[in-house]
Protein backbone atom coordinates (compact mmCIF):
# COMPACT_ATOMS: atom_id res chain seq x y z
CA UNK A 1 0.00 0.00 0.00
CA UNK A 2 1.60 3.36 -0.76
CA UNK A 3 -0.42 6.79 -0.81
CA UNK A 4 0.09 10.22 -0.18
CA UNK A 5 -1.93 12.75 1.88
CA UNK A 6 -1.39 15.66 3.61
CA UNK A 7 -2.25 16.41 7.61
CA UNK A 8 -0.65 19.05 8.65
CA UNK A 9 2.04 18.52 5.73
CA UNK A 10 2.80 15.93 3.16
CA UNK A 11 3.40 12.04 3.98
CA UNK A 12 4.39 9.62 1.91
CA UNK A 13 3.82 6.40 3.08
CA UNK A 14 4.55 3.02 1.93
CA UNK A 15 7.17 -0.14 1.80
CA UNK A 16 10.05 1.08 -0.22
CA UNK A 17 9.40 4.72 -0.68
CA UNK A 18 12.65 5.59 1.27
CA UNK A 19 14.44 5.16 -2.28
CA UNK A 20 12.71 8.56 -3.35
CA UNK A 21 14.27 10.49 -0.88
CA UNK A 22 16.76 12.08 -3.53
CA UNK A 23 14.16 12.61 -6.24
CA UNK A 24 11.78 14.71 -3.65
CA UNK A 25 14.95 16.69 -2.68
CA UNK A 26 15.86 17.95 -6.02
CA UNK A 27 12.01 19.17 -6.61
CA UNK A 28 13.06 21.07 -3.66
CA UNK A 29 15.74 22.80 -5.36
CA UNK A 30 18.23 21.24 -2.63
CA UNK A 31 21.80 20.93 -3.66
CA UNK A 32 24.06 20.30 -0.55
CA UNK A 33 21.53 18.69 2.82
CA UNK A 34 22.62 18.15 6.04
CA UNK A 35 21.48 14.60 7.24
CA UNK A 36 20.80 14.45 11.19
CA UNK A 37 20.64 10.71 12.62
CA UNK A 38 22.31 8.74 15.84
CA UNK A 39 25.41 6.55 16.54
CA UNK A 40 22.47 3.30 16.12
CA UNK A 41 21.01 4.56 12.74
CA UNK A 42 24.94 4.54 11.26
CA UNK A 43 25.91 1.34 12.62
CA UNK A 44 22.88 -0.30 11.46
CA UNK A 45 23.69 0.94 7.82
CA UNK A 46 20.55 3.13 7.75
CA UNK A 47 22.16 6.83 7.23
CA UNK A 48 24.64 5.29 4.68
CA UNK A 49 21.52 3.37 2.87
CA UNK A 50 19.72 6.89 2.56
CA UNK A 51 23.08 8.70 2.03
CA UNK A 52 23.21 6.64 -0.92
CA UNK A 53 20.11 7.68 -2.31
CA UNK A 54 20.58 11.20 -1.75
CA UNK A 55 24.10 11.13 -3.57
CA UNK A 56 22.75 9.29 -6.56
CA UNK A 57 20.40 12.32 -7.35
CA UNK A 58 23.68 14.77 -7.30
CA UNK A 59 22.99 16.12 -4.09
CA UNK A 60 26.11 16.46 -1.50
CA UNK A 61 25.73 15.73 1.59
CA UNK A 62 26.98 16.82 5.36
CA UNK A 63 26.66 14.38 8.49
CA UNK A 64 25.59 14.87 12.06
CA UNK A 65 25.97 11.80 13.48
CA UNK A 66 25.53 12.84 17.14
CA UNK A 67 22.13 13.15 18.35
CA UNK A 68 21.01 11.77 21.59
CA UNK A 69 18.26 10.68 23.22
CA UNK A 70 15.72 13.36 24.70
CA UNK A 71 17.86 15.86 22.55
CA UNK A 72 19.79 18.46 24.59
CA UNK A 73 20.27 21.61 23.62
CA UNK A 74 23.72 21.29 23.41
CA UNK A 75 23.34 18.85 21.03
CA UNK A 76 20.94 20.33 18.38
CA UNK A 77 22.93 23.76 18.76
CA UNK A 78 25.83 21.39 17.27
CA UNK A 79 23.35 20.03 14.04
CA UNK A 80 22.56 23.57 13.67
CA UNK A 81 25.50 25.08 13.08
CA UNK A 82 27.15 22.37 11.54
CA UNK A 83 24.69 23.16 8.73
CA UNK A 84 25.31 26.79 8.71
CA UNK A 85 29.05 26.36 8.54
CA UNK A 86 28.44 24.15 5.45
CA UNK A 87 25.95 26.25 3.66
CA UNK A 88 23.12 23.41 3.51
CA UNK A 89 19.86 23.91 1.92
CA UNK A 90 18.15 21.52 3.11
CA UNK A 91 18.32 18.81 6.21
CA UNK A 92 16.93 15.28 6.14
CA UNK A 93 16.13 13.61 9.65
CA UNK A 94 16.53 9.65 9.67
CA UNK A 95 15.37 7.83 13.25
CA UNK A 96 13.12 8.02 15.81
CA UNK A 97 11.96 11.12 17.49
CA UNK A 98 14.98 11.97 18.57
CA UNK A 99 16.38 12.27 15.71
CA UNK A 100 13.65 14.07 13.69
CA UNK A 101 13.38 16.81 16.84
CA UNK A 102 16.70 16.90 16.23
CA UNK A 103 16.83 18.21 12.54
CA UNK A 104 13.55 20.10 12.75
CA UNK A 105 15.91 21.81 15.53
CA UNK A 106 18.88 21.85 12.81
CA UNK A 107 16.03 22.89 10.23
CA UNK A 108 14.79 25.93 12.02
CA UNK A 109 18.61 27.28 13.15
CA UNK A 110 19.39 27.53 9.26
CA UNK A 111 17.46 30.83 9.26
CA UNK A 112 17.00 31.43 12.58
CA UNK A 113 20.13 32.29 14.36
CA UNK A 114 21.66 29.84 17.36
CA UNK A 115 20.99 29.08 20.24
CA UNK A 116 17.93 26.52 19.90
CA UNK A 117 16.59 27.76 23.90
CA UNK A 118 15.52 31.33 22.75
CA UNK A 119 12.81 29.57 20.32
CA UNK A 120 11.13 27.29 23.56
CA UNK A 121 7.87 27.84 23.66
CA UNK A 122 4.50 27.92 22.04
CA UNK A 123 3.06 31.40 22.70
CA UNK A 124 4.98 34.45 21.15
CA UNK A 125 7.89 32.57 19.58
CA UNK A 126 8.20 33.83 16.00
CA UNK A 127 10.51 32.47 13.48
CA UNK A 128 11.78 33.06 9.70
CA UNK A 129 11.09 30.26 7.00
CA UNK A 130 13.71 28.03 6.25
CA UNK A 131 15.25 25.13 4.23
CA UNK A 132 13.32 22.21 3.40
CA UNK A 133 13.10 19.13 5.82
CA UNK A 134 12.54 15.75 4.93
CA UNK A 135 12.36 13.12 7.62
CA UNK A 136 12.64 9.40 8.01
CA UNK A 137 11.12 7.61 10.48
CA UNK A 138 12.72 4.37 11.52
CA UNK A 139 10.64 3.92 14.48
CA UNK A 140 6.76 3.60 14.39
CA UNK A 141 5.54 5.68 17.44
CA UNK A 142 6.48 9.02 17.77
CA UNK A 143 4.25 10.67 14.77
CA UNK A 144 6.55 13.38 14.58
CA UNK A 145 6.57 13.44 10.52
CA UNK A 146 3.79 15.02 10.76
CA UNK A 147 3.59 16.90 13.41
CA UNK A 148 4.10 20.94 13.71
CA UNK A 149 7.18 20.93 16.32
CA UNK A 150 9.79 19.38 18.44
CA UNK A 151 11.00 18.56 22.10
CA UNK A 152 14.01 19.74 23.45
CA UNK A 153 15.95 19.54 26.80
CA UNK A 154 16.63 22.68 28.05
CA UNK A 155 20.05 21.49 30.22
CA UNK A 156 19.84 24.81 32.31
CA UNK A 157 16.49 24.17 33.76
CA UNK A 158 16.56 20.56 33.33
CA UNK A 159 13.32 19.93 31.35
CA UNK A 160 11.79 19.45 28.17
CA UNK A 161 10.50 22.23 26.29
CA UNK A 162 8.78 22.64 22.77
CA UNK A 163 9.82 24.14 19.33
CA UNK A 164 6.75 25.03 16.74
CA UNK A 165 6.56 27.20 14.57
CA UNK A 166 7.07 27.58 10.24
CA UNK A 167 11.11 27.75 11.49
CA UNK A 168 10.95 24.02 12.17
CA UNK A 169 7.86 22.84 9.60
CA UNK A 170 8.40 19.33 8.05
CA UNK A 171 8.22 19.36 3.74
CA UNK A 172 7.97 15.77 3.74
CA UNK A 173 7.89 12.80 5.86
CA UNK A 174 8.60 9.55 4.20
CA UNK A 175 7.29 6.18 6.15
CA UNK A 176 8.56 3.33 4.91
CA UNK A 177 7.61 0.23 7.39
CA UNK A 178 10.49 -1.84 6.32
CA UNK A 179 12.94 0.88 8.46
CA UNK A 180 11.08 -0.99 11.75
CA UNK A 181 11.58 -4.71 10.31
CA UNK A 182 14.74 -4.77 12.96
CA UNK A 183 13.60 -3.15 16.20
CA UNK A 184 13.87 -5.00 18.99
CA UNK A 185 10.78 -6.32 20.44
CA UNK A 186 10.91 -3.73 23.46
CA UNK A 187 11.66 -0.99 21.11
CA UNK A 188 8.59 -1.96 19.40
CA UNK A 189 6.99 -2.36 22.43
CA UNK A 190 7.66 1.28 23.62
CA UNK A 191 7.50 3.11 20.22
CA UNK A 192 4.53 1.68 19.65
CA UNK A 193 2.49 2.03 23.39
CA UNK A 194 3.51 5.78 22.22
CA UNK A 195 1.50 5.90 19.30
CA UNK A 196 -1.11 4.50 20.88
CA UNK A 197 -0.96 7.08 24.03
CA UNK A 198 -0.96 9.85 21.35
CA UNK A 199 -4.40 8.52 19.96
CA UNK A 200 -6.07 7.34 23.33
CA UNK A 201 -5.36 10.97 24.51
CA UNK A 202 -6.08 13.13 21.78
CA UNK A 203 -9.03 10.89 21.71
CA UNK A 204 -10.48 11.27 25.24
CA UNK A 205 -8.50 15.43 25.26
CA UNK A 206 -10.41 18.05 26.68
CA UNK A 207 -10.13 19.83 23.49
CA UNK A 208 -11.85 17.08 20.99
CA UNK A 209 -12.75 17.56 17.56
CA UNK A 210 -14.22 15.08 15.25
CA UNK A 211 -10.78 15.00 12.88
CA UNK A 212 -8.38 13.82 15.76
CA UNK A 213 -11.68 11.76 16.64
CA UNK A 214 -11.49 9.42 13.48
CA UNK A 215 -8.51 9.59 12.94
CA UNK A 216 -6.97 8.30 16.36
CA UNK A 217 -9.68 5.77 16.73
CA UNK A 218 -8.63 4.12 13.06
CA UNK A 219 -5.23 4.28 14.97
CA UNK A 220 -6.18 2.67 18.12
CA UNK A 221 -7.44 -0.21 15.57
CA UNK A 222 -4.49 -0.82 14.42
CA UNK A 223 -2.87 -0.62 17.73
CA UNK A 224 -4.80 -3.19 19.24
CA UNK A 225 -4.65 -5.18 15.69
CA UNK A 226 -1.15 -5.08 15.47
CA UNK A 227 1.17 -4.12 18.26
CA UNK A 228 1.41 -7.40 20.11
CA UNK A 229 2.14 -9.38 16.17
CA UNK A 230 5.02 -6.67 15.89
CA UNK A 231 6.36 -7.46 18.93
CA UNK A 232 6.70 -10.95 18.91
CA UNK A 233 7.37 -11.52 15.11
CA UNK A 234 8.36 -8.37 13.62
CA UNK A 235 11.16 -9.84 11.64
CA UNK A 236 8.54 -11.57 9.54
CA UNK A 237 5.46 -9.99 10.22
CA UNK A 238 5.60 -7.29 7.44
CA UNK A 239 1.48 -6.46 7.60
CA UNK A 240 2.02 -5.95 11.10
CA UNK A 241 5.16 -3.75 10.56
CA UNK A 242 2.93 -1.17 8.36
CA UNK A 243 0.25 -1.03 9.99
CA UNK A 244 2.09 -0.46 13.51
CA UNK A 245 3.74 2.46 11.03
CA UNK A 246 0.27 3.90 9.45
CA UNK A 247 -0.55 4.13 13.54
CA UNK A 248 2.27 5.77 14.82
CA UNK A 249 1.68 8.39 11.78
CA UNK A 250 -2.32 8.58 12.46
CA UNK A 251 -1.59 9.15 15.79
CA UNK A 252 0.89 11.88 15.22
CA UNK A 253 -1.92 13.49 13.16
CA UNK A 254 -4.73 12.76 15.86
CA UNK A 255 -2.66 15.16 18.07
CA UNK A 256 -3.00 17.95 16.05
CA UNK A 257 -5.80 20.30 18.21
CA UNK A 258 -6.79 17.83 20.27
CA UNK A 259 -3.39 17.32 21.85
CA UNK A 260 -2.35 14.94 24.78
CA UNK A 261 -3.30 15.19 28.31
CA UNK A 262 -1.59 13.54 31.71
CA UNK A 263 0.40 10.41 30.40
CA UNK A 264 2.34 12.32 28.56
CA UNK A 265 2.54 14.72 30.87
CA UNK A 266 3.55 12.46 33.49
CA UNK A 267 5.73 11.02 30.55
CA UNK A 268 7.73 13.73 29.50
CA UNK A 269 8.37 14.30 33.69
CA UNK A 270 9.80 10.74 34.22
CA UNK A 271 11.88 11.55 31.27
CA UNK A 272 13.62 14.73 32.14
CA UNK A 273 14.18 13.60 35.65
CA UNK A 274 15.25 10.48 35.35
CA UNK A 275 15.55 9.75 31.29
CA UNK A 276 13.20 6.61 31.12
CA UNK A 277 12.72 6.21 27.54
CA UNK A 278 9.48 8.67 25.91
CA UNK A 279 7.54 5.85 24.89
CA UNK A 280 7.89 3.86 28.22
CA UNK A 281 7.59 6.71 30.57
CA UNK A 282 4.15 7.87 28.67
CA UNK A 283 2.78 4.57 28.98
CA UNK A 284 3.49 3.49 32.31
CA UNK A 285 0.50 5.71 34.02
CA UNK A 286 -1.88 5.30 30.87
CA UNK A 287 -4.48 2.31 32.57
CA UNK A 288 -4.47 4.46 35.55
CA UNK A 289 -4.93 7.91 33.38
CA UNK A 290 -7.98 6.29 31.33
CA UNK A 291 -9.65 4.99 34.34
CA UNK A 292 -9.11 8.83 36.42
CA UNK A 293 -11.29 10.47 33.23
CA UNK A 294 -13.72 7.43 32.67
CA UNK A 295 -16.35 9.62 34.34
CA UNK A 296 -15.79 12.85 31.83
CA UNK A 297 -15.65 10.89 28.67
CA UNK A 298 -17.17 7.29 28.96
CA UNK A 299 -18.49 7.01 25.66
CA UNK A 300 -14.56 7.21 24.53
CA UNK A 301 -13.47 4.60 27.21
CA UNK A 302 -15.74 2.40 26.42
CA UNK A 303 -14.62 2.46 22.55
CA UNK A 304 -11.05 1.99 24.02
CA UNK A 305 -11.76 -0.87 26.32
CA UNK A 306 -14.03 -2.67 23.51
CA UNK A 307 -11.01 -1.89 21.10
CA UNK A 308 -8.96 -4.00 23.13
CA UNK A 309 -11.27 -6.84 23.26
CA UNK A 310 -12.84 -6.22 26.91
CA UNK A 311 -16.71 -6.81 27.06
CA UNK A 312 -18.18 -4.07 28.67
CA UNK A 313 -22.00 -4.43 30.38
CA UNK A 314 -24.47 -2.26 28.36
CA UNK A 315 -25.41 -1.33 31.87
CA UNK A 316 -22.18 -0.49 33.55
CA UNK A 317 -21.46 2.34 35.81
CA UNK A 318 -18.41 4.67 35.51
CA UNK A 319 -16.61 3.20 37.85
CA UNK A 320 -17.13 -0.46 36.65
CA UNK A 321 -16.17 1.02 32.94
CA UNK A 322 -13.03 2.81 34.68
CA UNK A 323 -12.07 -0.82 36.57
CA UNK A 324 -12.20 -2.45 33.15
CA UNK A 325 -10.36 -0.08 31.17
CA UNK A 326 -7.81 -0.25 33.66
CA UNK A 327 -7.12 -3.54 34.20
CA UNK A 328 -7.83 -4.63 29.99
CA UNK A 329 -4.89 -1.97 29.61
CA UNK A 330 -2.68 -3.56 32.04
CA UNK A 331 -3.36 -6.98 30.44
CA UNK A 332 -2.10 -5.57 27.03
CA UNK A 333 0.52 -4.16 28.46
CA UNK A 334 1.81 -7.43 30.26
CA UNK A 335 1.10 -9.14 26.91
CA UNK A 336 3.36 -6.79 25.04
CA UNK A 337 6.09 -7.26 28.12
CA UNK A 338 5.73 -3.58 29.28
CA UNK A 339 8.45 -2.31 31.30
CA UNK A 340 7.47 -1.88 34.62
CA UNK A 341 7.58 1.57 36.61
CA UNK A 342 8.63 0.13 39.63
CA UNK A 343 11.36 -2.18 37.71
CA UNK A 344 13.80 1.05 36.67
CA UNK A 345 15.75 1.12 40.00
CA UNK A 346 14.06 4.47 40.93
CA UNK A 347 11.98 5.02 44.25
CA UNK A 348 8.65 5.65 44.37
CA UNK A 349 9.41 8.57 46.52
CA UNK A 350 11.98 9.55 43.93
CA UNK A 351 9.18 9.92 41.84
CA UNK A 352 6.70 12.03 43.61
CA UNK A 353 9.32 14.59 44.62
CA UNK A 354 9.44 15.68 40.96
CA UNK A 355 6.33 14.29 38.67
CA UNK A 356 3.47 16.15 40.62
CA UNK A 357 4.92 19.66 40.50
CA UNK A 358 6.27 19.16 36.89
CA UNK A 359 3.10 17.99 35.65
CA UNK A 360 1.05 20.69 37.01
CA UNK A 361 3.98 23.37 35.40
CA UNK A 362 2.87 21.83 31.91
CA UNK A 363 -0.76 21.80 32.74
CA UNK A 364 -0.09 25.79 34.18
CA UNK A 365 1.41 26.47 31.21
CA UNK A 366 -1.65 24.82 28.23
CA UNK A 367 -3.95 26.98 30.96
CA UNK A 368 -2.57 30.29 29.96
CA UNK A 369 -1.77 29.20 26.37
CA UNK A 370 -5.66 28.09 25.69
CA UNK A 371 -7.74 31.02 27.35
CA UNK A 372 -8.19 29.38 30.64
CA UNK A 373 -8.76 25.51 30.07
CA UNK A 374 -5.83 22.93 29.83
CA UNK A 375 -6.12 19.68 27.50
CA UNK A 376 -7.25 16.52 30.19
CA UNK A 377 -11.25 16.46 30.03
CA UNK A 378 -10.93 16.57 34.07
CA UNK A 379 -9.10 18.67 36.66
CA UNK A 380 -5.56 18.05 37.13
CA UNK A 381 -4.25 18.34 40.67
CA UNK A 382 -0.86 17.00 42.21
CA UNK A 383 -3.25 15.04 44.62
CA UNK A 384 -4.55 13.46 41.84
CA UNK A 385 -1.03 13.07 39.97
CA UNK A 386 0.22 11.33 43.77
CA UNK A 387 -2.33 8.81 42.86
CA UNK A 388 -2.03 7.79 39.32
CA UNK A 389 1.53 7.49 39.99
CA UNK A 390 1.64 5.57 43.24
CA UNK A 391 -1.12 2.90 41.72
CA UNK A 392 0.87 2.62 38.51
CA UNK A 393 3.88 1.87 40.40
CA UNK A 394 2.51 -0.84 42.59
CA UNK A 395 -0.15 -2.06 40.36
CA UNK A 396 0.84 -2.35 36.67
Amino acid sequence: MVSEFNAPNPVLFGIGTRKQVGEKLKRFGCTKVLLVYDPGIKAIGVADEINSYIEAAGIETVHYGNVQADPPDWSVNEAGELGIREKVDGVVGIGGGSSIDSAKAAKMLQTNPPPINQYFGREGVITKPSVPLIVIPTTAGTGSECTPGGVITDTTVHAKLNIAGVGCQVNLGIVDPELTVGLPPRSTAATGFDAFCHCAESFTSGRPNPYSGVVGKEGMRLVAKYLERAVKNGKEDIEAREGMMLAATLGGIAMSGALCHMSHDIGKSLGAAFGIAHGNACGACLPQVLQAVTPAVPDRVRFIAETFGAEVPEDATNEQLGEIICETMKAFMNRIDFPKLSGYGISLEEMLAVVPDGVMAQVNGAIKLFGGYGTSPIEVTPELIKDIVTRAYNEN
